[in-house]
């Protein structure tokens, strides 16, 4: 045994060192590129910290396509290929993938989705924060089976509460921070059934009003506001039939009510405001005008909110993303997907992220897929370029279908732009692509081609994403649920409670 143990010994030591490999492209920019990112990944550090302020983002509709495309949109306008663009969002360090299904609906509406990130749990669609044992449509569903929302669970902290969104904000997902309804329609008194125990949207925001819920609201839907008969700033008529003058009674608590540009700008952050700035939805913003942005409303919003030592909830909503896929028109999907870029950068450079949860995410997604072997820098609203094989930017070929036809590089399952058609007095569909120009397929009013024939686009039950940063945010990763956001809010703004509660 001694010999055979010398021997081993003998060949340890008399072995030569273990050559280190040469990585022949250890200078290749992408190699120490990557090395950085990972440098920075290692140095990222939970935060533990109790969330004074809690931002929620959410860009209606943006679905993992809507967003891949909005980032080639924005790195081309600024004169890159667009691929390696990195959008304010994918900057945070904390990213997880969310399933939007409901309690009845492989694929949802906004309404259910918006409830889960407010209170915590599924439930039913067309439903506004409305428990699956109120039935849908039930007039008695609110008093019966309402939720609290994470709003309310704020407020009574002592935290202001603000909405803002493109869309109306008696829409679902901004409803969804004051509001239950048994039907995500009842946006003003004209669509309640006769005899209806649940107030109407709009009423229910005066309300969360008066309860001291909601502390600033700035967003589009002025006509459910204002009675019939009455006529707004920019000649639109109010749709109510209960007389009553929402605006008005808003006013009268000492709120301020801007409509346009102007009286925004002129508005103080150091008073309450309503903001409705349209009749119906706010404008695309590729055809905004005087209009505040999303990003000056962000900062209006979080002005004012931060003047509460006690911190904020603001929920802020791109609503119109949703609204530019269904119509099928990626050019205003993406316009308005960077508008909701720049809203965060804005809120990114104004507050603390020591004592900050902001978290980035969508409702649910859209049937947008993406065509064909397309080179770098192919124009992502237009049509798809040919790659270049001995360099780096697109050939200047389009690449063509079997049809001979070149086609566009995003396109919808369904939609306004399907190339099947019926003929004047027939009941088939038959189908023959027309032959694209890229200056066609880059038209803004361009609707992107798509499958089966829809008069809307629909929603996609695909998993969105979820990114975060600030207090708790690295709660938020992998494949979860989506009311688990909600949970993570709460335990962000409640974080210490439950060992103070173990030490009395």
């Amino acid at each position: 045994m001694y010999i055979r143990l010398a021997t081993a010994l003998s060949l340890i030591f008399t072995m030569p060192a273990m050559a280190e490999v040469e990585i022949a492209q250890k200078d290749s920019k992408w190699f120490t590129d990557a090395q950085s990112v990972l440098a920075q990944r290692e140095a990222v550090v939970a935060n533990t910290n109790r969330a004074k302020n809690v931002i929620l983002f959410v860009a209606d509709g943006n679905s993992i396509g809507t967003q891949y495309a909005t980032r080639i949109w924005v790195g081309q306008q600024a004169g890159g290929l667009g691929d390696d663009h990195v959008l304010p969002q994918e900057k945070f360090p904390h990213v997880g993938l969310i399933k939007t299904y409901t309690t009845n609906g492989q694929t949802p509406d906004s309404a259910p989705t918006a409830s889960a990130l407010n209170t915590g749990i599924k439930s039913r669609n067309g439903t506004i924060n409305i428990d699956d044992a109120g039935a849908y449509d039930s007039c008695d569903a609110a008093a019966t089976a309402g939720l609290t929302t994470f709003a309310e669970i704020v407020s009574d902290m002592g935290k202001s509460v603000g909405i803002v969104s493109t869309a109306r904000l008696t829409h679902a997902t901004p409803a969804a921070v004051y509001a239950r309804s048994a039907n995500r329609d009842w946006e003003d008194d004209t669509e309640l059934p006769t005899g209806c125990a649940q107030k109407d949207i709009a009423v229910q925001m005066v309300d969360a009003i008066d309860a001291g819920v909601i502390d600033l609201a700035l967003g589009g839907g002025r006509h459910n506001f204002l009675p019939n008969g009455i006529f707004d700033d920019e000649g639109g008529q109010g749709r109510r039939v209960d007389d009553r003058n929402l605006v008005d009674e808003i006013t009268a608590k000492g709120w301020q009510y801007v409509w346009n540009e102007d009286t925004f700008n002129a508005a103080d952050p150091a008073k309450p405001i309503l903001g409705l700035f349209e009749g119906n939805h706010m404008q695309y913003e590729e055809d905004r005008a005087g209009e505040p942005s999303l990003a000056e409303m962000t900062e209006k919003a979080i002005t004012s909110l931060s003047r509460n030592d006690d911190g904020y909830y603001l929920m802020i909503e791109a609503g119109r993303v949703d609204h530019a896929n269904h119509d099928g028109n990626l050019h205003r999907a993406v316009t308005d997907g960077a508008a909701f870029a720049a809203a965060i950068e804005k809120a990114v450079s104004m507050v603390d992220q020591q004592d900050t949860l902001i978290v980035v995410t969508a409702d649910h997604g859209h049937g947008l897929e993406f065509s064909g072997y397309c080179g770098r820098g192919t124009p992502i609203t237009g049509l798809c370029y040919n790659v270049e094989d001995n360099g780096h930017a697109h050939s200047g070929d389009l690449s063509r279908a079997l049809d001979g036809k070149p086609y566009s590089v995003a396109g919808y399952m369904n939609g306004p732009g399907s190339i099947l058609f019926q003929e004047e007095g027939q009941n088939d569909y038959t189908g023959s692509r027309e032959l694209l120009t890229q200056e066609q397929a880059t038209d803004p009013d361009f609707l992107q081609q798509a499958l089966l024939p829809m008069p809307s686009e629909t929603h996609s039950a695909v998993d969105v994403a979820v990114m975060a940063q600030g207090p708790w945010a690295h709660l938020l990763g992998g494949v979860i649920e989506q009311n688990v956001i909600f949970h993570v809010m709460h335990k962000a703004v409640t974080a210490g409670d439950d060992a103070a509660a173990a030490g009395n």
